[in-house]
């Protein structure tokens, strides 16, 4: 995990920034924003923080189509499809619409040239200090 998170900083030229990509229950873990001072300790660069998919919306915008210095940290959650709740007159639950929206972001971030790095985590709770350890 230390390894691939160094890889991704090591991507960040002198005018770039960090962004973290939370795809997760910012009620139930908040303690996940507070990576965005662990990455801008480790990275000496500004580094941004947002929920998905909400942010997608609006920095998720700039991030594609501004200009090509920022490296992306995306985290999502490996759903439980015995809690998932299904969308009505649809044929995926919302942990599945919320991967493919991860996915779909992750993908074009990387056709335009932005690393990407996406952990699914399987463990939210133990993810943050996990995460937090390995940014070191």
């Amino acid at each position: 995990l230390s390894g691939a998170i160094d890889a991704l900083l090591a991507e960040l030229g002198p005018t770039g920034y960090v962004a973290l990509q939370a795809y997760l229950d910012r009620v139930h873990h908040p303690e996940f924003a507070a990576l965005r001072d662990v990455i801008a300790a480790k990275s000496k660069r500004p580094t941004t923080f947002g929920w998905g998919p909400r942010f997608l919306h609006s920095t998720g915008q700039f991030h594609k189509g501004g200009p090509a210095i920022g490296v992306f940290l995306q985290i999502t959650a490996q759903y439980d499809e015995r809690q998932d709740l299904g969308i009505p007159g649809r044929p995926f639950t919302f942990g599945q619409f919320i991967q493919a929206q991860a996915a779909g972001d992750a993908s074009v971030l990387a056709e335009r040239g932005r690393p990407v790095l996406t952990l699914t985590l399987r463990d939210v709770a133990a993810g943050a200090a996990a995460i937090s350890a390995a940014i070191g």
